[in-house]
């Protein structure tokens, strides 16, 4: 992707308010200066069919059969990039702390799969779904990401992409300047609000 592209991508989730600074405790157990929130800019469906066309696009010739994201972010994004790519879109919930199939949902032994995230910090989330789709004997092919803020790249072991990359400071909760500061630290995403 060109630098005038991702230029424009970033101006999109800045001009949305998806770019939000302050005081985070992220899914993964850290805190941040820097939180990502994909639900503001995946409100407008016009900006949502851009991104996952574009994140379709380099995974347009794998044979893609089914898009799978987990609950809650990857659920739009699944959807969005599976009609992109032709194939059907699904989502893993989370059931007793564990990614499960629900609603119906299969992966057939043998399905290529495509496993989509709106954000990746450490990747646990995507791994989850991974896993899932390994016990169903689905076919992994990639990942696609939307927003990759992990300051470590993570390996998937597979074809990964990701639309952008936002280097954002990241602490573990006991070095958290920002904690030592009284900054009191919020949780926007779907899971364990503080």
């Amino acid at each position: 992707m060109s630098n005038a592209e991702t230029l424009e991508i970033m101006e999109m989730f800045e001009e949305t308010g998806a770019v939000l600074k302050g005081h985070f405790l992220l899914t993964s157990g850290l805190h941040s200066d820097t939180y990502i929130q994909c639900a503001k800019l995946l409100q407008y469906p016009h900006l949502t069919e851009i991104l996952c066309d574009k994140l379709a696009e380099d995974f347009k010739d794998d044979g893609i059969e089914v898009v799978i994201g987990p609950a809650m972010g990857g659920i739009t994004l699944a959807y969005e990039t599976g009609r992109a790519l032709g194939a059907r879109a699904i989502f893993a919930e989370r059931e007793k702390g564990k990614m499960k199939l629900r609603r119906g949902f299969e992966i057939h032994p043998g399905e290529r799969v495509l496993v989509i995230e709106d954000v990746v910090t450490t990747g646990g989330s995507v791994k989850e779904v991974i896993e899932l789709v390994q016990e169903k004997r689905g076919v992994l092919v990639g990942v696609g990401i939307l927003v990759d803020r992990s300051n470590t790249p993570v390996d998937f072991g597979v074809k990964t992409s990701s639309l952008l990359k936002i280097h954002a400071r990241t602490f573990e909760p006991e070095n958290c300047p920002l904690c030592r500061q009284n900054i009191p630290a919020v949780k926007p995403g779907s899971r364990n609000n503080i």
